[in-house]
């Protein structure tokens, strides 16, 4: 497949670049909820550079910090001429019309231009319209997390009157694959209830049904998907701890 096809499969890389508080605690953390991938970058030129490789990303920018605002319209004008597929939206408390203008008229940012001293909480919303004109999320529907046997990510089951330990490969609010400390021989579309999963410190009881396995490196991956019986604040906490996790491997990757 072209890397010009993949963007369709992934969705795309959502930058807030230096989020406020109210920004981070109703826009980002609503939007992670909606399945959306995305970020908070504290470094504009470092995140500049990651563009490179995550060509067809949206960053959002705070216009009020870091870098005086004449300094912001040259960043964005870079951006555009050297990453021409980044689309940019604006976050600001400057209510200044010429200001405002010269962004959406003259910059033709393509992600809106959002005001910080209005209710936050019809951000996402507006937020989310742009978004799905931009196809952020491509054909994918979840987020998905590879755990890479990352400690204290582990799935604990009742199979036979005792306990069966593994460890997670991946999870999302749809199911997980993992690894048992030995094979359990578990059969195809069967039910398992009172499944204990630990994502560090959150400690989830889930029902799941064995929608596979197979064989990899000498070792069998199983893969569970969760019943519908999954409660919603489970999966919104599979969900926060998903963000934690990509946000972890995300600042490695830029603060290289």
């Amino acid at each position: 497949m072209s890397d010009e096809a993949a963007p369709a499969i992934t969705g795309k890389k959502i930058f807030f670049l230096y989020p406020t508080g109210s920004i981070q605690n109703q826009v980002i953390s609503e939007l992670g909820q909606q399945e959306y991938e995305v970020y908070a970058a504290k470094d504009h030129m470092r995140l500049l550079r990651a563009l490179q490789k995550y060509e067809d990303a949206i960053v959002y920018i705070n216009l009020d910090d870091k870098i005086p605002e004449p300094e912001w319209e040259k960043f964005i004008v870079t951006i555009q001429n050297t990453r021409p597929k980044v689309g940019i939206g604006i976050f600001t408390a400057n209510n200044d019309e010429e200001v405002k203008n010269k962004y959406l008229d003259k910059l033709k940012i393509t992600c809106g231009y959002f005001g910080l001293k209005h209710d936050m909480h019809k951000a996402p919303e507006k937020i989310i319209e742009y978004l799905e004109k931009m196809e952020a999320k491509g054909r994918r529907k979840y987020l998905r997390a590879a755990l890479d046997r990352e400690a204290n990510t582990t799935i604990n089951m009742p199979l036979n009157g005792e306990f069966i330990n593994g460890v997670l490969r991946d999870i999302s609010v749809v199911g997980f694959s993992c690894v048992f400390e030995r094979d359990p021989n578990l059969a195809k579309n069967s039910l398992h209830k009172g499944i204990q999963i630990r994502l560090q410190s959150t400690l989830l009881n889930v029902d799941g049904v064995v929608f596979g396995s197979r064989e990899e490196q000498g070792e069998r991956i199983y893969v569970m998907i969760f019943t519908q019986r999954v409660e919603s604040e489970t999966r919104a906490k599979i969900r926060k701890y998903l963000m934690t996790n990509m946000q972890i491997k995300m600042d490695a990757e830029i603060n290289q």
